[in-house]
């Protein structure tokens, strides 16, 4: 029985090699974040976005990154793709900065494709809940 020869180029053992499907990874938003005395640093590559694509906030104690690119930009141009590896559409992340961190409070750079995002360390206030403790009923 003869197999036929195998191309170097298999789409469908490319695709599923992925680190997608095998770590779950994400290939858009990755972040360092670095601490420093007063405030935290945290830098982000989209590679492929404009300002105007970004937008930042804070939502109930989270630091909300939310970005968007269009692939209908690009769909005008002739020709067909043979492989496509760049992300459009929209993502996001989230982060913990704490209760009393305002938008205000929080400054953004975007060039050349990263985002850096200066967070202040705000103390938490010294009065800790009181305990409460769920009855066991018989």
């Amino acid at each position: 029985m003869m197999l036929p020869k195998r191309n170097d180029f298999d789409l469908l053992d490319d695709f599923l090699s992925d680190a997608f499907f095998q770590r779950g990874e994400s290939k858009v938003m990755k972040t360092d974040i670095k601490e420093h005395p007063k405030h935290y640093e945290l830098t982000m590559d989209l590679p492929g976005y404009q300002k105007e694509d970004i937008k930042i906030g804070v939502e109930d104690g989270y630091l909300v990154i939310h970005a968007t690119t269009d692939s209908k930009k690009e769909e005008k141009e002739a020709g067909k793709y043979v492989r496509k590896e760049r992300y459009y559409g929209e993502c996001s992340r989230s982060f913990y900065v704490g209760e009393n961190i305002e938008t205000e409070d929080i400054h953004a750079h975007f060039k050349n494709g990263t985002l850096q995002i200066d967070i202040p360390k705000k103390e938490e206030p010294k009065e800790l809940p009181e305990k409460k403790y769920v009855s066991i009923e018989d």
